[in-house]
C-alpha cells in the first residue's frame, strides 16, 4: 500500500508529436492520442507525483514541443524529460525550459534517485551514452550509493528479440551494463523508443520497456511492422525499501 515514503510515477513515451494537432503518423493522431491517456490516467493514476517522458517526444518538428507544452502545463507534478532519436535536444531545452518541464540529469526523491541519461546521436536510429555521460553515471551512482536508484534512457539497453529493432538499440549498452552492475542499489532501467512492452530481470535488476502512446511495433518481428495494439502507459510506484511495483495501462480501444 502507498504510504508517505511511496513515490508514485507514470511514464509516458513516444508520443511522435507533430507539428500541428491535425497531424498523423502513420495514420493515427498523435495530439489524439496524448490526451486520450492523459485523461485516462487522470482516472486509473491519479495519485502519480511525478511524470517520465521518455523520448520522442515529437516526431523530427520543434513545432512539436509548443503542443507538448499545451498538453502537459497545467501539470501539478514535475514532467521529466529526455530525448529519444526523433528529438531536437536544442529545440527541447529551449521550449520546455520552465514549469513542470525538468530537464536534470538526476533527481532525488524520497528514497529514490532518479536517473534521467540521454543516448541521442544526431541523424541516427540508434542510441549511444558515450564514455563521458556513462563516466558521470558511475560518480552519480557512487555519491548517492545510499539511494535505491531508477535509470531512465530512451534506447533500449538489452535485447528485444527483433532483428531490426535489435539494429537500432543502445550501442554501447554492455558499457552501461556493466556500470550498473557495479552499484547495487540499481533497482530498475526505464526506457521508452521500442513501442512495446517489455518486464524482466537481469541479474537482481528489473528492466522495464513501455509501448507508445502512438503506434505500437510488433513483437518478436524480424522486419519493421506495426502492431494493432491501442495507445499504453506505464505507472510506477517505488517502495521506500527499494521495491517497484509496476504496470502496463493500455487504452481499452484505439480512439
Amino acid at each position: 500500500m502507498s504510504n508517505q515514503h511511496t513515490i508514485n510515477l507514470l511514464q509516458i513515451t513516444d508520443t511522435h508529436m507533430l507539428g500541428t494537432r491535425d497531424g498523423l503518423l502513420r495514420g493515427v493522431s498523435s495530439y489524439d492520442r496524448l490526451q486520450t491517456v492523459l485523461a485516462d490516467a487522470r482516472q486509473r493514476a491519479p495519485n502519480a507525483q511525478g511524470i517520465l517522458l521518455t523520448g520522442d517526444l515529437v516526431q523530427d518538428d520543434a513545432a512539436g514541443y509548443a503542443l507538448i507544452r499545451e498538453s502537459f502545463q497545467n501539470s501539478s507534478v514535475p514532467v521529466y524529460c529526455l530525448p529519444g532519436n526523433h528529438d531536437l535536444p536544442d529545440a527541447m531545452r529551449k521550449e520546455l525550459a520552465s514549469r513542470p518541464f525538468v530537464l536534470d540529469e538526476h533527481v532525488v526523491l524520497g528514497n529514490w534517485l532518479l536517473v534521467m541519461l540521454n543516448s541521442w546521436q544526431e541523424n541516427r536510429a540508434g542510441g549511444r551514452l558515450g564514455e563521458a555521460q556513462i563516466d558521470r553515471l558511475n560518480t552519480t551512482l557512487s555519491q548517492h550509493a545510499h539511494l535505491h536508484t531508477l535509470v531512465c534512457l530512451h534506447h533500449h539497453p538489452i535485447a528485444m528479440r527483433s532483428d531490426w529493432l535489435d539494429q537500432v538499440g543502445l550501442e554501447d549498452a554492455d558499457a552501461l551494463r556493466a556500470t550498473l552492475s557495479r552499484h547495487k542499489q540499481v533497482r530498475g532501467v526505464l526506457w521508452g523508443h521500442v513501442h512495446q512492452a517489455m518486464d524482466q530481470y537481469l541479474q537482481g535488476v528489473r528492466y522495464m520497456a513501455t509501448p507508445a502512446t502512438s503506434v505500437q511495433f510488433l513483437p518478436g518481428s524480424q522486419e519493421f511492422a506495426v502492431d494493432t495494439r491501442p495507445a499504453g502507459y506505464r505507472t510506477l510506484q517505488l517502495d521506500a525499501d527499494g521495491g517497484i511495483a509496476s504496470e502496463v495501462l493500455w487504452l481499452d480501444n484505439d480512439r
